[in-house]
């Protein structure tokens, strides 16, 4: 039977992702540093950089209320061209720290974001929107799982350019799916279907799991669990998904690889979704 879908409680991740992230960084030679990723033009210290001030923005923003406001005034555009503006400024400037102690600096804005993060209360109203799942207010919980989502991607965007294995146990990898299918309802939110028109999706292996996203009242609504009467099922395994949720994957070639039954029309929208802003 499906229910709506619950808060995703990624609180005490952090550290222990911030462990497996100084563990790799830790054991890289000097020329691994130098290595390419997938994040365009950023070597693995220019990611690791980016880590760095993702932690360091998060705590320098604690008492920066009107200047967050602001930002959540900008339409979705204009807020990638800031975000992507302001992590080249950063990376850039962070080429010039050196990697023991940028691996110093990652242990201690990590535990003090630990720290911040554990202090908030999960259900009150988030100072930053979660832009990508369409609310007009996004709850801490939320805010703090997109959060993990992007510590745990830019992790394994590390992990790969320097051939060590990722972390795709359910562990790690569910509560990054969980909150990557929450921008369903903003995927679909144009499409008009009948009341009870239902998409099933089910992301196959250790980490995946079955969402049901259901018309109502005018509405698309995110369900855990299958609805037994679909209109129609997309299915994916866990590798697929999470790439292709991040832009790693186009939607065309995804699309050979998505089974699709059922209203193909309305299972293929699933191909557009996006859960990253930059």
């Amino acid at each position: 039977m499906i229910k709506p879908v619950e808060p995703i409680q990624t609180v005490e991740l952090f550290l222990p992702l911030s462990r497996e992230l100084l563990k790799v960084l830790q054991s890289l030679s000097r020329q691994d540093w130098d290595k390419p990723t997938a994040c365009a033009r950023w070597s693995v210290k220019d990611v690791a950089g980016h880590l760095l001030g993702g932690s360091l923005g998060r705590l320098s923003n604690r008492d920066a209320q009107p200047e967050q406001a602001a930002k959540n005034e900008l339409s979705f555009e204009e807020l990638v061209r800031l975000i992507d503006q302001e992590n080249e400024e950063w990376v850039k400037a962070a080429r010039r720290i050196s990697p023991s102690l940028l691996i110093e600096f990652l242990d201690i804005s990590d535990k003090a974001l630990d720290m911040y993060f554990k202090y908030l209360p999960l259900e009150a109203a988030a100072r930053t929107l979660v832009s990508w799942t369409g609310e007009t207010e996004s709850s801490n919980w939320m805010d703090i799982a997109r959060e993990y989502t992007e510590k745990w991607l830019h992790q394994q965007h590390i992990r790969e350019a320097v051939g060590r294995p990722l972390l795709t146990s359910r562990k790690w990898l569910f509560p990054v799916l969980d909150t990557f299918l929450r921008a369903l309802p903003y995927t679909y939110r144009d499409i008009e279907a009948e009341q009870g028109t239902c998409v099933v999706v089910h992301i196959e292996g250790m980490a995946g799991g079955i969402w049901s996203l259901m018309r109502q009242k005018g509405m698309w609504q995110l369900y855990s669990d299958a609805q037994p009467e679909a209109t129609s099922h997309v299915e994916m395994n866990q590798d697929l998904a999470w790439r292709l949720f991040t832009k790693a994957i186009t939607p065309e070639v995804a699309r050979g690889r998505v089974r699709l039954t059922g209203d193909r029309r309305l299972g293929e929208r699933i191909l557009q979704v996006v859960s990253i802003m930059a």
